[in-house]
């Protein structure tokens, strides 16, 4: 199947599947979608993408199927629910899963969508935010057959600068998961590093210049640091809650593997204990607000 400009559905409209709509309307692909709240619909209509009643519909009009949603419950709905994707499903169709969800149910779905319709799935979760998914310069690590990887590197061009294969159904998670590990810990060790360098008295604000070129220096200490100092959380650019979901989920493959991981533990009871406190819906990067304030962020 030639699936250069093929006809794109996109299941999953929230901060990250909306960027990324529109960066693939841009691009010149032709793009159906539908959310669960209507409400996310129509300013992509208004870009040019078509609006489906179902999950179902959007396949019917699509070679390829994109899915951006909230979690394996929500990617199990939306594909194998009432008038979900494989009501619509058939041989030379795929479907691409830019969730974060389960290594191991991501392979039993897989399975069963490709056993009953013959409609092959990619694991493909990202890592980068809406500015990243607007510039189409998205990470995505992918998991599944390497003909239907190949299949899909035109349409991944215009989302990602970095697209890996890494293994077999199930692998693109697995390094999601791993993914996960890094940025929760480092959003809990920077949001630490930021609260002791304004409690010192230093110039808090040049610390990733400072720190530039050393063993510190990373893209989050350039990009995150300065959001977190700056206290710029609104609009949220992602959800504590969804960190967190994230961490849990690492968390129990772990365990599952035996593993003992300390500072994933750390990482998954601090952002506990700041969603149950409220904060769930609030940006990420504002965990720092759970430290104690000091005499700088406070003035």
């Amino acid at each position: 199947m030639a699936v250069e400009k093929a006809r794109i559905g996109f299941i999953g409209l929230g901060i990250m599947g909306t960027a990324m709509t529109l960066r693939l309307l841009e691009q010149g692909w032709p793009v159906t979608v539908w959310n669960l709240e209507p409400e996310r619909v129509p300013p992509l209509v208004a870009a040019g993408a078509v609006s489906a009643p179902s999950p179902a519909a959007v396949a019917a009009a699509s070679d390829i199927v994109i899915l951006c949603v909230l979690h394996t419950e929500a990617v199990r709905s939306c594909v194998f629910g009432a008038q979900g994707v494989a009501e619509e499903a058939a041989a030379g169709k795929i479907l691409i899963d830019h969730s974060t969800i389960a290594p191991e149910a991501t392979r039993a779905m897989a399975q069963q969508l490709q056993g009953e319709t013959g409609m092959h799935w990619v694991d493909a979760p990202v890592s980068g935010g809406p500015l990243q998914s607007r510039a189409g310069t998205l990470t995505v690590m992918a998991g599944g057959e390497a003909a239907d990887i190949a299949s899909i590197r035109p349409l991944m061009a215009d989302l990602a600068s970095n697209f890996t294969h890494i293994g077999p159904s199930g692998a693109g998670q697995t390094a999601k998961m791993i993914n996960q590990l890094i940025v929760g810990s480092g959003y809990v060790v920077l949001a630490e590093a930021l609260t002791l360098a304004e409690a010192a008295g230093i110039n808090a604000q040049a610390l990733p210049q400072c720190l530039a070129g050393g063993h510190a220096d990373s893209s989050l200490l350039k990009q995150l640091y300065p959001q977190m100092q700056a206290r710029a959380f609104e609009p949220p650019r992602s959800y504590a809650r969804q960190l967190l979901k994230d961490l849990k989920a690492v968390k129990a493959y772990a365990h599952a593997l035996q593993l003992s991981l300390p500072m994933l533990e750390a990482a998954t009871r601090r952002y506990t204990d700041y969603v149950e406190q409220g904060n769930g819906m609030k940006d990420t990067a504002s965990i720092v607000n759970s430290y104690r304030s000091s005499p700088e962020s406070a003035a």
